[in-house]
């Protein structure tokens, strides 16, 4: 089976792109969501949480969003350590889960493929981009949040140009008929690609 990574910066559309595959019957892994079930059902992975960001790191309600946002912040190297834990874990469920699908191919959407150097670990990589412009607005929209917020997390990614260099494949998404036109082309040459595998 052909292990596909699905990317783009933050406010491209990857989720839309990640739908738009779901709907012509590929299986979909949401790398964001199940991290984010792990770090609340693990108990390995929240007992070494625990070990580096403190108890504190859990409440009553689970996952302390907030004071892990705080001590990460106040601590750069802490984020490396805290993606040390949860990255390895997120990879084995992804391989356990991708090993049960019956598709010719599986996609893992992932914020930072090219930023963690792990475009290896895919048969190949899409990228998914629009104007930096269409996504900051998308993201305000989406996250109401004010501008400075989002251009600051858009400049922790790397650049499109980038990325551009390092992918097999990318999707502008700006109007969604013409993204959903490139999704079904792109899916065919993936079959294609895939029954090689």
């Amino acid at each position: 089976m052909m292990i596909v990574g699905l990317t783009g910066g933050i406010g491209s559309g990857k989720s839309t792109v990640a739908t738009m595959f779901m709907e012509l019957g590929i299986p979909v892994y949401d790398s964001d969501m199940e991290a984010k079930k792990l770090m609340a059902t693990s108990t390995k992975v929240k007992a070494a949480i625990m070990d580096l960001l403190g108890k504190e790191a859990y409440s009553d309600d689970g996952l302390n969003r907030s004071y892990i946002a705080d001590k990460v912040f106040k601590e750069p190297e802490l984020l490396e350590k805290l993606n040390g834990i949860v990255h390895p874990a997120v990879r084995k469920h992804f391989l356990e889960w991708a090993n049960r699908q019956k598709s010719p191919y599986v996609i893992q959407e992932t914020a930072l493929i090219f930023e963690n150097d792990a475009q290896d670990k895919y048969d190949c990589t899409i990228l998914v981009t629009a104007p930096v412009e269409t996504r900051i607005k998308r993201v305000m929209d989406r996250d109401k949040v004010e501008k400075q917020a989002v251009v600051d997390r858009i400049n922790n990614q790397l650049k499109d140009e980038q990325k551009l260099d390092l992918t097999n494949f990318s999707i502008e998404n700006l109007e969604l008929d013409k993204t959903q036109k490139k999704v079904k082309e792109l899916h065919l040459k993936l079959l294609a690609l895939a029954s090689k595998f």
